[in-house]
């Protein structure tokens, strides 16, 4: 049976491409992407340079890929290591980072709430539940990590297998990481809302519009070219289909599954009364929420990279992934047998080579790019672009010496090289969880190669 697409786009009829019968010729700041990094950036720069003129140029709909159709994670989540970064940069500018994101998850609250978007926004934080003694040992370690560089219980913290399942009844819960720093919403609405508060305020929004590729102080597009004084390259995933951007970021697909909306008896046993985010311990990452309508939306990974960095609208369904979400969220929660699947669908992430995001900007040229948050985009997007604000305009702020400030990631591999070792590091991954499902134990040797390939 073939389910609807894309729950998220359940609320709003108008989400079809409104393509723009022609561009200007200048600007001050053209953005390329009308994602969550494009769109607050914009936000950021039109608040304070009120008199420049913003365009951004988007190739299909406003929110059209992650930032639209993500898991509904604001969460102070890094695809970086604390560690990695210490390594880097050292132990304060780690923290630095760190902190920056537990404040962003809050800036993303006042932020709406002064524009008067609703997206059903609620911190209630995010529960990573452990269900086996691998996985509480690992929690033990995050934990330890996170007070060596000062991230204090108000943040993070291990919770009994009793305050577990006071949480959320997950089958098999152990215990769990209870990170407070973390919020639900409706990324649809956060980006509808986004687009109509930045229009009120004179931004140029020309969607339908395939930015060709990029120069000093020119954007090259199908409607003709665009000169201007700053290009911000807001892309994530789709840079790989960009001119002479091929092998920064690697497009991953993580795809998604929506519920019926449930019964109040089965929320009394399921849980998260918060709206707490949930995930577990395994390698193949998941993710889950309580929507505002009283819905279980579950998510993962597992979908097959597609040689040459290829995305297409079809690959944004997978009957073995759907399977295989169904399959887990009945694993996790038993008392699901017999619920309803209305909805699937996904779409691309973007990954650097070192699992690094970053923010850059070029005054020589102009050019500010931002990206790489390997799903966890929501929040940092928000980061990225009020760092790119205070990089564009000059203004030395914290935000401009974090240290994913101008970091610059080594290019993938070639084909097919980059196919074989991403679709191998998904099956090791699999792999994994088996053995660890089956023993308990997980694969050190395994885990560790896994580390490796993602630096």
């Amino acid at each position: 049976m073939t389910l609807p697409g894309c729950l998220w786009d359940d609320f709003s009829s108008a989400q079809s491409c409104n393509e723009a019968d022609s561009i200007p010729s200048t600007a001050d700041v053209v953005i390329v992407g009308a994602g969550l990094t494009g769109l607050w950036s914009a936000h950021y720069l039109q608040q304070r340079f009120p008199l420049w003129r913003i365009c951004i140029l988007e190739k299909n709909s406003v929110g059209f890929g992650a930032s639209g159709r993500n898991g509904g994670w604001c969460s102070s989540l890094l695809p970086m290591s604390l560690e990695s970064l210490e390594k880097s940069h050292g132990a304060v500018l780690a923290t630095a980072m760190q902190c920056a994101m537990h404040d962003t998850v809050d800036e993303i609250d006042h932020q709406i709430t002064a524009l008067g978007i609703n997206c059903d926004f609620h911190k209630g934080g995010s529960i990573d539940v452990c269900r086996s003694q691998s996985q509480l040992q690992k929690a033990r370690t995050r934990v330890d990590t996170a007070r060596r560089f000062n991230i204090d219980a108000d943040h993070l913290r291990i919770l009994s297998a009793s305050e577990t399942r006071s949480v959320v009844n997950m089958q098999g819960a152990l215990s769990a990481v209870f990170d407070a720093d973390s919020a639900v919403l409706h990324p649809r609405k956060l980006v509808n809302g986004l687009a109509q508060s930045l229009r009120q305020r004179n931004v140029e929004i020309y969607e339908g519009v395939e930015v060709r590729s990029l120069s000093p102080t020119r954007v090259h597009t199908s409607k003709g070219d665009i000169d201007t004084g700053v290009i911000i390259r807001a892309t994530e995933a789709f840079s790989s289909s960009l001119k002479g951007h091929s092998r920064e970021i690697l497009p991953l697909y993580s795809l998604m599954i929506a519920t019926e909306p449930l019964t109040q008896t089965l929320w009394d046993d399921i849980g998260l009364k918060d709206r707490t985010t949930f995930n577990d311990g395994r390698n193949m990452i998941i993710y889950g929420q309580r929507t505002a309508d009283g819905r279980l939306a579950f998510g993962g990974r597992g979908a097959p990279y597609h040689f040459g960095s290829a995305i297409r609208p079809h690959f944004d369904r997978n009957i073995k992934v759907r399977e295989m979400l169904e399959h887990t969220l009945l694993e996790l929660f038993p008392i699901l047998q017999g619920t309803k699947f209305t909805h699937h669908w996904g779409g691309p992430l973007g990954a650097a080579r070192d699992w690094h995001s970053s923010v850059t900007f070029d005054r020589a040229t102009g050019i500010a790019t931002a990206g790489g948050y390997v799903g966890d985009g929501v929040a940092t997007a928000n980061l990225a672009a009020r760092t790119l604000t205070d990089l564009i305009s000059g203004q030395q702020s914290h935000l401009t010496t974090l240290p994913w400030v101008n970091h610059f990631s080594r290019k993938w591999e070639p084909e097919p090289i980059r196919f074989f070792a991403v679709n191998t590091m998904t099956k090791l991954a699999s792999i994994a969880d088996n053995r660890e499902a089956k023993t308990g134990r997980g694969s050190q040797i395994i885990e560790n190669l896994l580390s490796r390939l993602t630096s």
